[in-house]
């Protein structure tokens, strides 16, 4: 069925920030397919990312992997704002570069937030908070995608925090030779534990695939997007405590393995991002 009214949709890609923080080599088109959920129309999809000139005139290489990462971008339909580097020197004569985009994509979320009514930040970065305030105060849903350094004032501020690890193929997991598809029996996926027994098992919870009911999380309604598989303390990694379980804030990568009794799904090989 047609939804009767799409929301409009705004992506702003903080692309150092990410790749610098545990997002390196981030699928883009994957991003853009999780941001337009529940219906959403892409209005603006920006790219804000660096490139050193001076360095591309004798690094060939670094010049043709670069252009192509742009070239990219720009065929999932986004637009890529290029901030050169700039060198400067620093008190003991050694040269350092400088690039900052933030001020940039902070200007351009709200001046084009006007037909938006969810705008996806893909940043840790906690220079952005009075940006996701301001982006609620004319009507906008703000969400968060990052991996890892995350600001806790923005995690708190944005309506919706998503760790980029969680949503399906936006970072390819290990694959170890195994070419299934997230969430299939066999395939390596990431999730959380939301429940562990003191009798030494537990129940982790991993997002299957993109769907308008994200928010439906109780994976025994046919509706949820969301998958359930055991897993017990002796398949947790080394030195760590099953006693700081459950947590959302530890992100478990893991196949997916039928159980030896041939019925419900397993964790094994289990890692912590």
């Amino acid at each position: 069925m047609t939804p009767l009214h799409q929301i409009g949709v705004g992506i702003y890609v903080d692309a150092a920030n990410i790749q610098s923080n545990g997002g390196y080599g981030m699928q883009y088109d994957v991003l853009r397919e999780y941001a337009c959920h529940d219906f959403g129309e892409p209005v603006r999809l920006n790219a804000y990312v660096t490139f050193d000139a001076e360095r591309a005139k004798t690094d060939k290489v670094y010049s043709r992997k670069t252009n192509k990462f742009f070239s990219a971008l720009r065929d999932f339909g986004y637009k890529v704002i290029i901030k050169n580097y700039k060198w400067f020197t620093d008190d003991e004569g050694k040269p350092y570069a400088k690039a900052n985009s933030d001020l940039d994509m902070a200007v351009d979320a709200l001046l084009q937030s006007e037909n938006m009514g969810r705008v996806i930040l893909a940043t840790g970065d906690g220079d952005f908070v009075q940006v996701v305030r301001a982006l609620q105060n004319k009507g906008c849903r703000v969400e968060i995608i990052a991996f890892e350094n995350i600001s806790f004032e923005l995690r708190r501020e944005a309506d919706v925090f998503v760790s980029g690890y969680l949503i399906p193929n936006l970072l390819p997991p290990k694959s170890q030779g195994k070419t299934l598809s997230w969430g299939k029996e066999g395939s390596r996926v990431r999730g959380t534990c939301y429940h562990h027994s003191r009798e030494g098992f537990g129940f982790l919870r991993f997002l299957k695939h993109v769907s308008a009911n994200l928010w439906i999380t109780d994976t025994r309604r046919e509706d949820s997007p969301y998958e359930s598989v055991h897993f017990k303390d002796s398949d947790l990694p080394r030195r760590f405590e099953p006693s700081n379980l459950p947590s959302h804030d530890v992100i478990f990568e893991f196949d997916i393995e039928k159980s030896s009794g041939g019925g419900k799904l397993q964790a094994k090989n289990i890692e912590i991002m």
